[in-house]
C-alpha cells in the first residue's frame, strides 16, 4: 500500500544520480567495455566511400571546398558512427578497421592528442564544430579521424584508441597523389603499430592489440582496385606477399598466433575462380585465402576467409555491374581456433545491412551522395564478426564447430544483384512529376530511379546527352549494345524514353541504363 509514495521518491533518487553522473563525467570519457559480460567482442571492418576532412586540401576532385563542405562532413561522419551503433545494443564493435579515410594532406595542422582533443569540445556538438570550421583553421585543420570519433561519441560510441599508418602526402609509383589510408578503432590497448608499404596501394597497417592479456593482431589491408583486370591483379599479388611475408614471421614465431586480415583486398573470395584468366591471382595464390574450414587445424593451410560461413548465394557486400561482389574481407588464422587467447566464435560472420538505413528499398547498398543536401552511407556493407577470450588454454585443442565449410574453394559464378524491371520500375520518380523547380542533384534524388521524357543528343564524343530544365545529364550503359543502340536511335532523331538511375561519375551527373528493358 505504499507503493505509490514510495515509487516516485525512487525515480527521483535515480534522476538526481543520473544527473549528477551526466554534469561530472564528460559523455567522451565515459568509455565503454571492451569485453561484453560473456567476455566476447565484435570485430567490424567498413569501407566507408572517403571520408574527408575539411582543410580544404584534397587529392580528389570531388572533395574540393567547391563542391564538398562541412555539412558534408557531419552528415557523413554521423551515418558512419549510426551504422556502427547497431552492434552490441548501441556500445558499437570493440574493433573497427577502416578502409577510405582521407590522408591528412596538411598534417602540420593536425592534432596529435585525440583525447585531449574530444575533451576540449566535450561541450560542443559535432554540428557545431563542423559549422565553426568554416572559418577556424585550427577546427579545419583536423584529421578525418577526429570527426569520426566526435560523431561516434554523439551517438554512444566512446573508449576508442586510434592507430593509423605513418604514411605521408606525397604519391605512389604510378604518379598518382596519395589521398586515402588505412585506420583502426580499438577499446583494447594498443601495445603495437606497424606500416607496411606496398605498390601501387596503400600501406597495410597492422596493430596489437592486449585483449584481455592476449596479443590479438590486426591487419588493415586495400590493395589496388580493379579487381578483374589482369593487369591491376599483377599488383595486388605483389600487395598480398608484402602481407604473406609478414605473416609468415608471424607463424614461424608461434604456429597458432591470433590475428585477423581485415579491408578491401579489391578481390573477390573466389578470385581464382571467378577470372579464370587469372592463373595466380593475390588472395587465393599469393596470401592462400580459402574456404575449407576443417585445414586450418593442420600445417598446409593457415587462413580461412569467413565468406565460406555463409551460403554462397548470400556472399555479397559490394554491386558492380548488377553483381555482387565480396571486396571485403575477414580472414582468420589458424590461432582462433584454438583453446588459448582469442577465439573465433564459430558462425558469427555477418554482412551489416539494415534496410532502411545502409541499404536501399532495392536491398543494394545506400551509397554516399555529394550532392548539395548531402546523404547516403557508402558503396559498401561493413562486415561483423564476433570473438571471445578463453585465456591461457592448450594451443593443441581445436573448438567444436558447427557445420563447417569443407570447400576450399568458390565458386566462379557471380551472384547476381539484378532486381527486376517490374520492381524497380515501380519504384520510379517520373521527372515531369516532380514540382517545378525541383533540382535533382542536391543529393536526395542520388541512386534513385527516374522515368525520362526529353530531349536528347549526341555530343562530337559520341556520349548521349538529355537536357531537363537546362541541366545537361549523361545517357549511359555499361552494355556496350545498349549503348550502341541508343546512340543510333537518337542520331536518328527518334523520339526516346526511358528508366535511369541517377548518379555521378567524375563530377558529372548522369543516367544510367541497367538493361534494354530500360530504353523505351
Amino acid at each position: 500500500m505504499h507503493a505509490p509514495t514510495v515509487f516516485p521518491r525512487l525515480l527521483l533518487t535515480l534522476a538526481a544520480f543520473l544527473a549528477a553522473t551526466v554534469s561530472t563525467t564528460p559523455v567522451w570519457a565515459v568509455e565503454k567495455p571492451a569485453l561484453a559480460e560473456d567476455r566476447t567482442f565484435a570485430v567490424v571492418v567498413y569501407n566507408v566511400e572517403n571520408l574527408h576532412d575539411l582543410d580544404g586540401v584534397a587529392v580528389y576532385e570531388d572533395y574540393q571546398p567547391a563542391v564538398y563542405t562541412t555539412e558534408h562532413l557531419r552528415v557523413k561522419a554521423a551515418n558512419i558512427a549510426t551504422v556502427l551503433a547497431r552492434v552490441d545494443k548501441g556500445a558499437g564493435p570493440a574493433v573497427v578497421a577502416f578502409n577510405e579515410i582521407e590522408l591528412d594532406q596538411t598534417p602540420a595542422s593536425t592534432v596529435t592528442d585525440l583525447n585531449a582533443w574530444l575533451a576540449s569540445v566535450a561541450d560542443r556538438t559535432l554540428a557545431e564544430l563542423t559549422a565553426a570550421a568554416a572559418t577556424d583553421p585550427k577546427l579545419a585543420g583536423l584529421p578525418a579521424e577526429a570527426w569520426l570519433l566526435k560523431a561516434c561519441v554523439e551517438a554512444g560510441l566512446t573508449g576508442y584508441h586510434v592507430a593509423t599508418t605513418d604514411e605521408r602526402p606525397g604519391t605512389h609509383g604510378d604518379g598518382r597523389g596519395v589521398a586515402i589510408r588505412n585506420l583502426l578503432f580499438s577499446r583494447f590497448p594498443i601495445t603495437a603499430t606497424r606500416s607496411h608499404a606496398t605498390e601501387g596501394a596503400r600501406a597495410i597497417l597492422e596493430v596489437t592489440l592486449d585483449v584481455d592479456g592476449s596479443p590479438f593482431t590486426v591487419f588493415v589491408n586495400h590493395w589496388k582496385s580493379g579487381a578483374s583486370d589482369l593487369q591491376d591483379e599483377e599488383t595486388r599479388r605483389g600487395n598480398a606477399r608484402v602481407l604473406r611475408e609478414r605473416l609468415d614471421e608471424l607463424l614461424k614465431a608461434d604456429a597458432n598466433a591470433d590475428f585477423i586480415i581485415t579491408g578491401d583486398l579489391n578481390s573477390h573470395y573466389n578470385q581464382k575462380q571467378r577470372y579464370r584468366d587469372m592463373r595466380s591471382t593475390g588472395i587465393n595464390d599469393i596470401l592462400g585465402s580459402q574456404g575449407n574450414e576443417l585445414a586450418v587445424r593442420g600445417r598446409d593451410r593457415d587462413l580461412y576467409n569467413l565468406w565460406f560461413e555463409l551460403p554462397s548465394d548470400q556472399r555479397g557486400s559490394d554491386t558492380y555491374r548488377n553483381e555482387w561482389g565480396t571486396l571485403m574481407h575477414l580472414i582468420i588464422g589458424r590461432g582462433l581456433y584454438d583453446q588459448n587467447g582469442v577465439q573465433y566464435i564459430d558462425n558469427s560472420f555477418a554482412v551489416m545491412k539494415f534496410p532502411g538505413l545502409n541499404a536501399n528499398s532495392l536491398g543494394l547498398p545506400n551509397r554516399w551522395s555529394r550532392g548539395r543536401v548531402p546523404a547516403g552511407f557508402s558503396d559498401h556493407f561493413p562486415l561483423y564478426a564476433r570473438f571471445r577470450v578463453v585465456g591461457d588454454g592448450p594451443k593443441d585443442k581445436w573448438i567444436p564447430l558447427t557445420r563447417p565449410s569443407e570447400t576450399a574453394e568458390g565458386t566462379g559464378t557471380a551472384v547476381s544483384a539484378q532486381v527486376s524491371a517490374v520492381e524497380l520500375f515501380a519504384t520510379a520518380v517520373k521527372y515531369d512529376g516532380l514540382p517545378k523547380g525541383t533540382d535533382i542533384r542536391d543529393g536526395t534524388y542520388t541512386g534513385r530511379i527516374f522515368y525520362i521524357d526529353g530531349p536528347t543528343h549526341v555530343n562530337e564524343q559520341g556520349h548521349v546527352k538529355v537536357t531537363l530544365d537546362g541541366v545537361v545529364y549523361d545517357v549511359f550503359s555499361h552494355q556496350r549494345e545498349l549503348r550502341d543502340e541508343l546512340r543510333n536511335r537518337v542520331k536518328r532523331g527518334d523520339k526516346i524514353k526511358f528508366y535511369g538511375e541517377l548518379g555521378q561519375f567524375r563530377g558529372n551527373w548522369q543516367f544510367v541504363l541497367q538493361g534494354k528493358e530500360w530504353l523505351k
